[in-house]
């Protein structure tokens, strides 16, 4: 059976979520090592250190959005409230925090930046009061494989440098990464 993105609801089937685990743990492995991950096609990053952190503004195929110290797209859900995630145990492998600490509003970013905490107790960045998180089906900076995925409670959107949910589709395909996750 095949799913698309912009069609999934609910939880992930067992099978999808150890991979998507198994994913991450290769890609925090290589992290570790030392690699470094090469930004995808039409991403141009502009990555500021703020007090305590790291966040930017990177031009992806959906335009300007928010990404993390690694340039990595940051999104929302909608289902959150400002200043307060619902995002669970569960959600939290696939979605992970951006755990910056906020600190100086860099260049380029409109969105005020604070801080809530996880479902987890840990704490989160927000940008005009939503919880961020990634996305660990984005393989490369510039990808933006979570944009319009509907899971864990509601919709999951790239968030723009004015802290605003990016509704828009991205303007190209994006391409086969050969890691089976994108498009579940």
């Amino acid at each position: 059976m095949s799913m698309s993105a912009s069609t999934f609801t609910g939880r992930l089937p067992r099978s999808l979520g150890a991979r998507l685990l198994a994913a991450t743990a290769i890609l925090l492995l290589a992290s570790a090592c030392g690699s470094t991950a090469t930004p995808g096609a039409g991403t141009s990053p502009t990555i500021v250190t703020t007090p305590g952190g790291v966040l930017g503004v990177a031009t992806t195929s959906l335009g300007p959005v928010l990404v993390d110290s690694k340039g990595m797209t940051v999104y929302l859900l909608n289902a959150d409230k400002p200043g307060s995630s619902t995002c669970d145990a569960q959600c939290l492998q696939v979605w992970p925090p951006v755990s910056t600490p906020a600190g100086k509003v860099p260049p380029g970013v409109s969105a005020p930046l604070g801080v809530t905490k996880a479902t987890s107790g840990a704490s989160m960045l927000t940008a005009g009061g939503w919880p961020l998180y990634t996305f660990s089906g984005d393989r490369a900076p510039g990808n933006v494989n979570g944009q319009g995925i509907v899971n864990f409670g509601g919709t999951w959107y790239a968030v723009s440098p004015s802290g605003e949910a990016v509704k828009a589709a991205p303007t190209t395909a994006p391409a086969d990464d050969g890691g089976g996750i994108g498009g579940y």
